[in-house]
């Protein structure tokens, strides 16, 4: 998940954590065009709990990506 703002990428941390979300926060790949260096990885099965959770306390995302060989592809477009 890449973020515009650093704000919101240690905000959607700590509300993965506190749904108990297993999340490592790394740079942003070079690929995904993002205002924010830091991104979030998570496990792919909780992808629909991670959306839910984002959606409903309104956190800003550039999107979330997941990785396709060498490409990134944005799940939310």
């Amino acid at each position: 998940m890449a973020f515009d703002s650093t704000q919101q990428a240690l905000r959607a941390e700590m509300l993965l954590e506190y749904a108990e979300i297993e999340n490592d926060m790394c740079p942003t790949p070079k690929q995904i065009t993002a205002g924010c260096a830091l991104s979030l990885e998570f496990p792919q099965e909780e992808y629909e709990r991670v959306k839910q959770i984002i959606a409903e306390e309104r956190v800003e995302i550039r999107g979330i990506f997941f990785k396709k060989g060498d490409q990134y592809v944005n799940m939310e477009a």
